[in-house]
C-alpha cells in the first residue's frame, strides 16, 4: 500500500516549487493538480483535449505500452514486447497524465494497473457484463470513467485509509462531519496535510522488495528489487525503458491476492527512514529526505505538533514520550520534545499511539478530514452524487471493493508466472 499511497498523492497534489525557491518565498508554493480524488493524473483532460493518451482507433480506451524488444538480464527466456509497460513516446518518456508516475517502477506499474482497469470496464459496458443505473444515458467513456473513479474513491476511503489511520477517526468524520477542514465552494490542499501528515509514506518505504520470481531474495531469485533498481527502470529517474519483461511486477507479492504468496509489508510508521532516503541522488542539497521534509515544514510556518493536538482537543505527546527511542535524544537537543515539527510529531505519535502500524490522533484526524473533504467537495464523487452507493464490480466481499479486488478484476496479477 506504500506505492498506492504515492499514486493517490500524485492524483491530488502537484507542487513544482523547488525547495530553494520555497526558502526564498514560502508563498510561492502552488498545487497544479485539482485537489480532488478524480484521477486526473490518469485521465488528463480527456480524449478530446489529450487524445495522445488514448488509442487512435478507439478513444474510449487508454494506450497500453509494451515491454522492451530486448530480453532482460534477470531472465532472458521470457517473451519480449508484452503489454505490461506504460505507453511511451519514441524518446521513451511515458505518455501518461502525470509524468511523476514514471519515477519509480512500482508506482508506474500501479498507474498501468489503473489504465487496464479502465479498459476492462469499457469492455464490460460494451459486452453487457457491467450494468448500473448510474451509467444510463452516458457515453461509454464517461460511464467507464465514473465507475473507475467511484471504485477508486471507495478504495481510498475504505481500503487504503482504513489501513493507515485510526478507523474510529474515519467513522467520526463520515458520520459526524468535518470539524477542522472547512472550505467554501471548492476544497483546497491544506499544507498540514501535504507537507506533514501525508508524508507518512516516507516512513513506510523499504530498502528493497520481493518484486517477482526473478528479482527476489527467495531461492531462485537473482537479487531483491532495491530502491536504486526501482528508480533505474523508469524514464523520469532512470534510463532502462521500456522495461524488460523480467521487470513486470508480481502483484501477489504486494497485495493479498493469493494466500500462498507472502506479501511485502510496509515499514513501520515511525520517525525513521531507510538508508537510501538519507542520500537522495539527482537532487540539490540537502540530500536527506528527512531534512528536506523538516525544512519544507519550517519554511511554510507549520505549527508544532503539540499545538495542533491541543487545537484538535487531543492530549499532546509529553516530553517523555518524545524523548523515547533512538531519535529521542536528538529531538530533545533541538527542542522537539516541547515543540515538535508536525511531520516528526505525527510519525512519533504513530509509533507511540498506533504501535507503529497506524497513525495516532493528530495524523489520523488530518487524513480523515482531508480525504473525506476532498471527496465531499467534488460534485461528481459518489459521496456527493449518491452517498448510499456501494461498489458494483466483482469483489471478495460483495458491496465493497479493495485494491486486491481491482487487481483480480484486471486479471493480470502475475504475467511472468512462478
Amino acid at each position: 500500500y506504500t506505492y498506492l499511497g504515492q499514486f493517490i498523492d500524485h492524483d491530488i497534489t502537484f507542487d513544482t516549487t523547488a525547495l530553494g525557491d520555497m526558502m526564498v518565498d514560502p508563498l510561492a508554493v502552488k498545487n497544479f493538480r485539482t485537489p480532488k480524488l478524480d484521477l486526473d493524473s490518469l485521465y488528463g483532460s480527456g480524449p478530446e483535449v489529450q487524445p495522445y493518451l488514448y488509442q487512435i482507433d478507439d478513444s474510449d480506451l487508454f494506450l497500453i505500452g509494451k515491454t522492451n524488444q530486448q530480453p532482460g538480464g534477470g531472465d532472458p527466456s521470457l517473451p519480449t514486447e508484452l503489454p505490461n509497460d506504460l505507453p511511451r513516446s519514441p524518446s521513451t518518456l511515458a505518455i501518461i497524465g502525470d509524468p511523476r508516475n514514471d519515477e519509480n517502477l512500482i508506482v508506474a506499474q500501479t498507474h498501468l494497473a489503473f489504465l487496464k482497469f479502465h479498459n476492462k470496464i469499457v469492455e464490460g459496458i460494451r459486452d453487457g457484463s457491467i450494468k448500473s443505473d448510474s451509467i444510463m444515458g452516458k457515453s461509454t467513456f464517461e460511464a467507464a470513467r465514473e465507475l473507475v473513479v467511484w471504485h477508486y474513491q471507495w478504495i481510498v476511503l475504505f481500503d487504503f485509509l482504513s489501513r493507515v489511520i485510526d478507523q474510529k477517526q474515519l467513522k467520526e468524520v463520515l458520520k459526524g462531519g468535518r470539524r477542522f477542514f472547512k472550505f467554501g465552494q471548492d476544497p483546497f490542499m491544506p499544507v498540514e496535510f501535504s507537507v506533514a501528515a501525508y508524508r507518512l509514506g516516507h516512513s513506510m518505504i523499504r530498502a528493497d522488495y520481493d518484486y517477482n520470481r526473478v528479482f527476489t531474495s527467495r531461492p531462485g531469485g537473482v537479487t531483491p528489487a532495491t530502491l536504486q533498481l526501482l528508480f533505474l527502470f523508469t524514464a523520469q529517474s532512470g534510463q532502462i525503458v521500456p522495461i524488460p519483461s523480467d521487470w513486470i511486477i508480481d502483484w501477489r507479492r504486494f497485495f493479498p491476492i493469493d494466500r500462498n504468496v507472502p506479501v511485502n509489508l510496509s515499514r513501520q510508521l515511525d520517525p525513521f527512514l531507510v538508508d537510501p532516503l538519507k542520500n537522495l541522488p539527482n537532487v540539490p542539497p540537502p540530500n536527506s529526505l528527512a531534512v528536506r521534509n523538516l525544512l519544507r515544514g519550517r519554511n511554510l510556518g507549520l505549527p508544532a505538533g503539540q499545538d495542533v493536538a491541543r487545537c484538535m482537543g487531543f492530549r499532546p505527546l509529553s516530553k517523555e514520550d518524545i524523548s523515547t527511542g533512538q531519535d529521542g535524544n536528538v529531538a530533545a537537543q533541538f527542542g522537539f520534545d516541547v515543540k515538535s515539527p508536525l511531520w516528526y510529531y505525527i510519525l512519533k505519535e504513530a509509533q507511540i499511539q498506533g504501535n507503529a502500524v497506524r497513525l495516532g490522533d493528530v495524523g489520523s484526524r488530518i487524513l480523515a478530514e482531508v480525504f473525506v473533504g476532498l471527496i465531499e467537495g467534488d460534485r461528481n464523487s459518489f459521496l456527493s452524487r449518491c452517498s448510499q452507493w456501494t461498489p458494483i464490480l466483482p469483489s471478495e466481499k460483495p458491496g465493497t471493493f479493495t485494491m486486491t479486488d481491482l487487481l483480480r478484476f484486471v486479471g493480470d496479477a502475475n504475467p511472468i508466472g512462478d
